[in-house]
């Protein structure tokens, strides 16, 4: 049996979700800070993931802040981020209607991604809070009539102070359900996002550690590719989930401080 403190041996960067894992809604969770002040001393780095495609970097670089916790720009990615380097990789210049917020557009513009509103090669779908019912008409009416259908990341639930809203999953289950086409889902626990975490960091696998409280993400990313990963409960898996399901985490803490005691 591998002994606590050798557990860790040669991981570089801890993959960090964000809501449900660090934070819940505006409010750090208890012991998150001590965590990361364990990572430091432990000789550890981090990196935060969200897949929560509805705000840009800079809004989460702020909001962190705002709580205490102030990183460079280099200690976070969103599924935003993967989902404009695989456009401008795979499909270049092609005309793109995005369902997403007012921040993830100024994203996709920043990045270079030909937005348009008639007329797409590619309908994409992040977490839009701002989702109104003509634009789901319009992106359903598009994809009907051909354009490729990708999301930026798969989580159905987004978990928020005052229990879950539906995430970017949700939509895409609603179109499906209209135009009977599933999308190319990035961010986790996709290969694309791996290969764009590994790329920044210029490491290996197995140097990366991911941790969060989703399954079907933040665990499914390390259990499909050989990495590492630590289910937290402090979001939206509970014991008895684990229990039920296939996808199983290396290590299972209540918070993100209990990890401290293997470091």
């Amino acid at each position: 049996m591998v002994k606590e403190k050798e557990m860790f041996k040669g991981k570089k960067n801890f993959i960090l979700d964000m809501d449900g894992t660090f934070y819940l809604g505006n409010k750090l969770l208890e012991g998150s800070l001590e965590f990361l002040d364990g990572l430091k001393e432990a000789g550890h780095d981090f990196l935060f993931f969200t897949n929560n495609s509805s705000q840009s970097p800079e809004v989460y670089i702020n909001k962190l802040e705002r709580m205490g916790c102030p990183i460079d720009h280099d200690k976070i990615i969103t599924s935003g981020m993967v989902a404009t380097h695989y456009l401008k990789k795979y499909y270049g210049d092609s005309r793109v209607y995005l369902l997403g917020t007012p921040a993830l557009e100024e994203q996709f513009i920043k990045d270079g991604i030909n937005l348009v509103e008639d007329n797409p090669d590619l309908v994409v779908a992040g977490f839009d809070t701002t989702v109104t019912y003509e634009k789901l008409t319009k992106a359903c009416s598009f994809i009907r009539n051909g354009a490729i259908f990708i999301a930026t990341h798969p989580d159905f639930n987004c978990p928020t102070e005052d229990g879950f809203i539906p995430d970017c999953g949700a939509i895409c289950a609603f179109i499906t359900a209209s135009t009977d086409v599933k999308p190319k889902y990035l961010g986790k626990p996709y290969t694309e996002t791996l290969e764009f975490i590994l790329d920044h960091l210029n490491c290996t696998k197995d140097e990366v550690v991911f941790v969060g409280d989703r399954l079907y993400t933040d665990i499914a990313i390390g259990v499909n590719h050989g990495v590492m990963s630590i289910l937290v409960l402090s979001g939206e898996t509970k014991l008895e989930d684990v229990e039920k399901s296939q996808v199983k985490p290396d290590i299972i803490v209540d918070r993100l401080v209990d990890i401290v005691k293997y470091l």
